[in-house]
């Protein structure tokens, strides 16, 4: 399994826009994804304008499967509402290890 931590930080004009998108791409994601075993979106506890994203995933393929999924280009036809760079983290899972504990 292939894990994401990805933080975000949103102009806070367009704070509204930018969740309009990602719960389409977090929905969408958990929903449509065979590969997608989890997607979280956070908001940080001392400054409403930086989000976290929670991914989890069964292999590259179910990545690559995510980024050609209509609901993540309702995603990217958003990034306009970021406000400087994106940082990820991609980390594999150790526990729970078994991949059955991830299937939906």
């Amino acid at each position: 399994m292939i894990a994401k931590w990805i933080k975000v930080r949103v102009k806070p004009d367009l704070r509204q826009e930018f969740l309009d998108a990602i719960e389409v791409d977090a929905l969408g994601s958990e929903r449509d994804e065979p590969g997608c075993a989890r997607f979280n979106v956070l908001q940080d506890t001392v400054d409403e304008n930086v989000y976290y994203f929670y991914e989890v995933y069964q292999d590259n393929d179910a990545v690559d499967a995510h980024r050609a999924a209509p609901h993540y280009q309702v995603w990217k036809n958003a990034a306009h509402t970021l406000d400087g760079p994106v940082e990820r983290i991609e980390t594999k899972s150790v526990f729970p290890a078994d991949p059955g504990y991830w299937s939906k």
